[in-house]
């Protein structure tokens, strides 16, 4: 901005140079609490995308190895194989519980499906928790920018209701921009967790589906097995 004094030209500096910094700190209390959930929303992120991935869920070898055991009903071998994991998969696990569940059950190997179908949901909601964290996030942080914007407001209207006389825009101007500004923060936090909730939702329920798929071809010789041994 320029002033003229005495003939001489000023330079004043624009309040517009504000920082993103700046602009955060005025969102006060409020606008400070989502700044904090979006660091954990993005720790949740990261985690999470590392950890849907295929050859994390079913490792190949691991893959490879378990249809060449139930191939060959050797169901003590295959447990073995996945008790051997130093960090269980998701592969690991469904096979491991469902074919020890069905070791110790009288129907045998007639029960394997049964007991995959029920370990596999329990897996896939173990998968889910942290997606739901990041939901969680996605729905909190709009309604604490607008919970921001309401405490903006009542001390805009407090200022006009102390001022004496109509109330001066500088003394609005603090509480409406920090109403603003908490709004937008939400909004910031809020959008790219949507996307990245349904994503990673997606992201499971594919991944999950195609390694069920895997694990029916797996345990269909055990089935056939167990349906012969079963028949008079």
């Amino acid at each position: 901005m320029m002033l003229t004094h005495g003939g001489t030209i000023v330079l004043a500096q624009s309040e517009s140079s504000r920082s993103l910094l700046d602009y955060v700190a005025r969102g006060g209390p409020v606008g400070m609490i989502i700044i904090l959930i979006s660091f954990g929303a993005i720790g949740m992120i990261v985690a999470q995308a590392l950890r849907v991935r295929r050859e994390r869920l079913a490792p190949p070898e691991l893959a490879e190895d378990l249809g060449r055991f139930l191939a060959e009903g050797d169901v003590d071998a295959a447990l073995n194989r996945c008790s051997a994991e130093d960090k269980p998969s998701f592969l690991a696990r469904v096979l491991g519980t469902s074919l020890a569940r069905a070791s110790r059950s009288p129907f045998g190997m007639l029960e394997i499906r049964s007991a995959v179908e029920e370990s596999g949901r329990l897996e896939v909601d173990r998968l889910y928790r942290l997606t739901d964290g990041i939901g969680l996030v996605a729905s909190v942080a709009p309604m604490l920018g607008l919970l921001g914007t309401v405490i903006g407001m009542v001390g805009a209207f407090d200022a006009i209701m102390l001022s004496e006389g109509p109330a001066r825009p500088d003394e609005l101007a603090g509480s409406i921009s920090q109403a603003l500004i908490t709004t937008v923060l939400g909004l910031i936090v809020a959008i790219p967790c949507t996307a990245a909730y349904t994503y990673l939702r997606n992201r499971i329920d594919h991944l999950t589906t195609e390694i069920g798929e895997s694990i029916d071809a797996m345990i269909a010789p055990l089935e056939s097995a167990g349906g012969e041994a079963a028949s008079p």
